[in-house]
């Protein structure tokens, strides 16, 4: 069975007393974090830079130290099976406007609450879970 790697974030920013996060429409239909592949000879925190750079736009990311989630599952492509590991970490950013790549048909910032409705699956929805939690307990 194939197995990949990814890595992605959390990412947020402050409007005044307001939390929001970082959501993106893939073609497929779906909402989900920025995400992507760890390339040979990256680390998790450079794949995940350079996937929201390329997903987004964003390069004003900075890590919330102490935050890293783990997800694993199986998927199914060209009939296929594949297991795959996604490391999501925690990332401010001061950037409002985002440059979406050809793997999306759009994005939006949103409060905590709408952005849990609109993610698509549980496994993304559990990680936006423990990263407003941290967020909130700082």
């Amino acid at each position: 069975m194939p197995i990949e790697k990814s890595a992605g974030a959390v990412i947020f920013k402050q409007e005044g007393k307001e939390t929001l996060f970082l959501l993106l429409h893939y073609s497929a239909g779906h909402w989900d974090l920025p995400k992507g592949h760890i390339e040979k000879g990256e680390t998790p925190e450079e794949a995940a830079i350079r996937e929201i750079f390329e997903e987004t736009g964003i390069k004003d990311v900075e890590f919330i130290a102490g935050f890293k989630e783990t997800i694993k599952y199986f998927y199914k492509r060209s009939s296929k099976i594949f297991f795959k590991t996604v490391i999501f970490f925690l990332a401010e950013t001061k950037t409002k406007e985002v440059k979406i790549s050809f793997e999306h048909e759009g994005y939006e910032w949103l409060p905590y609450e709408k952005a849990l409705k609109q993610l698509t699956f549980v496994n993304a929805k559990k990680v936006l879970k423990k990263a407003n939690g941290y967020l909130e307990s700082r």
